[in-house]
């Protein structure tokens, strides 16, 4: 009988430490929940439901983040309210993949293709291999990404680009230049291979088929995703 009220009373005090946290999370899951709503054009019931199915174990303070990072994108490009839903079979794997995110400036990639998914006629037309890829991408590698795509398409072409100073700069290899580069360092060399491997960027190989770290290829997709990920003004 000793065991069972010390039980009781553990218990009790469980409930009590639940019950001080519980208010400020049942407002931060109402706020998400109509947030979703919004973006995905359904009522609030069904944001309720894709929290509750989907995204019930991801810690509240990341989704309510990129809440907060979406609204202050949409608002810097002059959006006052998303206006094209996205469908559910996109809208459930991007809001549970930026919900998990627990590093800033990927989260923030996450919210500018959610705003950018969401403008009538704008630049993005949402695909499920942006939420693969993004997914699949560290800090390091997006900002690879971010250096290679900073030059414009037309300059690129179809040209080498050295990657020795990666992931300060990154230069295009021009006719001319027959000095055979320096390899970047082991951790961006990782970096490359997995960004060959998701498509980003094609690397250049050896007559017996090995790759070469120290040149690589711009890829459309490559481009494509880093495009969806950045904000434009809104198209009048």
């Amino acid at each position: 009988m000793t065991d069972e009220i010390e039980a009781v009373k553990e218990s009790a005090k469980a409930v009590q430490e639940v019950a001080k946290t519980s208010g400020k999370m049942i407002e931060a899951t109402k706020d998400f929940c109509g947030f979703i709503s919004r973006y995905i054009s359904g009522p609030l019931e069904q944001g309720m439901g894709i929290v509750e199915d989907k995204l019930k174990h991801i810690r509240w303070e990341r989704k309510i983040r990129l809440m907060q990072r979406a609204n202050d994108f949409r608002k810097s490009i002059g959006i006052d309210a998303p206006i094209k839903p996205i469908p559910l079979k996109l809208a459930i794997p991007l809001l549970e993949a930026a919900s998990l995110e627990d590093d800033d400036y990927l989260q923030d990639l996450w919210a500018k293709l959610l705003v950018n998914s969401t403008i009538e006629n704008g630049p993005v037309d949402l695909k499920r291999s942006y939420i693969d890829i993004l997914e699949s991408l560290s800090h390091l590698e997006a900002k690879i990404l971010s250096v290679i795509y900073a030059i414009p398409d037309v300059e690129i072409g179809n040209k080498l680009l050295i990657t020795t100073n990666l992931p300060a700069s990154i230069e295009m290899k021009y006719e001319d230049n027959r000095e055979v580069p320096i390899p970047p360092n082991a951790e961006v060399t990782f970096a490359l291979a997995n960004l060959a491997r998701l498509g980003c960027i094609s690397l250049p190989t050896t007559w017996g088929g090995g790759q070469i770290f120290g040149h690589i290829y711009p890829s459309v997709l490559g481009r494509s995703l880093v495009e969806a990920c950045t904000l434009k003004p809104s198209p009048v």
